[in-house]
């Protein structure tokens, strides 16, 4: 399910990203409720939310969008009144709206970090130039929508951002337009330690898939089980 090339080039993108996201950086409040995000892999903006979240520390609740699908597109109109991406909303703050990856930025750190984002996510085109070749590094994957069975609960991805294996497991959780709620384990998450307390010392990415009733680490594992469950023929 995974090559040599695959690991390389997503390899690759997280080193074009400096390892953003890897490790948890300084914490404010910590929400009760997880975000609400709409996104899609292979999106450069939404990369940046993405990484903003592991270095916060903070759980998203992700409904993938691909190009093509059709299972949470109208769902992200018909709530924020657009179809762009990423949209996120926040349950802890009265359902707050946002789109543009640079204001959800900034509203994440001024409200859950310790005020402003780190300067790898604050570099303006720089940020957006490094954030693009990342994506096209893993063209085509992570941005077009596949046949799929819905699941009937949410999965729960255990990652982070920078990690190349969990990128290869997030493609695939976007194109087959499957829910799931993102736990982050960047370095220094306390997240990373109770996962390690319950399950033993598990390799990242790790997925627990209640619909199947099994829980999952390592991407070859991960992907198989994925494109085994809820993949269906072109």
């Amino acid at each position: 399910m995974t090559s040599a090339f695959d690991h390389f080039t997503s390899t690759a993108a997280s080193f074009v990203r400096g390892q953003s996201g890897a490790r948890v950086g300084a914490l404010g409040p910590r929400p009760l409720e997880p975000f609400l995000l709409w996104e899609f892999e292979a999106c450069p903006f939404c990369r940046k939310v993405r990484e903003a979240l592991s270095i916060l520390d903070l759980d998203a609740l992700v409904f993938p969008c691909p190009r093509g699908g059709t299972r949470f597109r109208d769902e992200a109109r018909a709530r924020g009144g657009k179809t762009q991406f990423p949209f996120l909303v926040d349950p802890n703050a009265d359902d707050r709206a946002l789109y543009e990856s640079d204001a959800i930025i900034a509203y994440l750190f001024a409200r859950y970090g310790h005020g402003r984002a780190p300067r790898r996510l604050t570099l303006g085109p720089l940020t957006l130039a490094t954030s693009a070749l990342a994506s096209g590094l893993r063209l085509p994957r992570g941005r077009a929508a596949r046949p799929s069975r819905a699941p009937d609960a949410p999965l729960e991805l255990f990652a982070h951002e920078a990690s190349p294996d969990a990128r290869l497991v997030r493609e695939v959780l976007c194109e087959l337009e499957l829910p799931h709620l993102s736990r982050s384990c960047a370095e220094g998450s306390p997240t990373r330690d109770a996962l390690r307390t319950h399950h033993g010392d598990v390799a990242l990415p790790f997925l627990h898939d209640p619909s199947a009733g099994v829980s999952i680490h390592g991407a070859r594992d991960v992907i198989a089980h994925l494109e085994r469950t809820y993949a269906l023929p072109a």
